[in-house]
């Protein structure tokens, strides 16, 4: 039997395990990035992004246990750019014991629903350059890679 996932609008009510979810993703990237301060940090203010018109925070549920999450934000884009604005997305999270059944993929249509029905034409987001596993998910719903940022230390 297919197992089935659920996905809904984050409340308040989830913040306890979209915090933990947070603290996960922030392990799984510490090793990418060098220039994360010591724990403990936080990459999301939660609370406004789930409060926020300009955003949707998304969970997914097997049964009534979250086991995965998302956001798209509104953003104002570069002037030089055909679009005024598009859909920045964050805070992808599938609990490990779910990875590999399509939860991402589900969060992704979600959002993309919600940007395509607050007009936007675009989503982006960003995924550090070593993180294979994040970058081979993003490309299975479609994104491609399009600008590479990069970095040094000045000493």
């Amino acid at each position: 039997m297919m197992e089935k996932f659920v996905s809904r609008t984050a409340t308040l009510e989830d913040l306890d395990v979209l915090l933990r979810f947070e603290q996960g993703i922030i392990l799984a990237e510490r090793p990418y990035d060098n220039t994360l301060k010591e724990d403990p940090i936080t990459y999301y203010d939660l609370k406004e992004l789930i409060l926020s018109k300009d955003s949707e925070v998304v969970v997914v549920l097997h049964g009534d246990k979250i086991i995965g999450s998302g956001y798209a934000r509104i953003r104002q884009a570069k002037p030089y750019l055909k679009h005024q604005e598009y859909a920045y997305l964050g805070f992808m999270y599938t609990d490990p014991r779910y990875r590999g059944k399509g939860i991402n993929q589900q969060i992704m249509e979600t959002l993309k629903k919600w940007s395509r029905s607050n007009g936007l034409t675009e989503l982006r987001l960003t995924v550090y350059n070593d993180n294979a596993p994040a970058i081979s998910a993003y490309e299975k719903v479609g994104f491609k890679a399009h600008i590479l940022e990069m970095r040094m230390d000045v000493d």
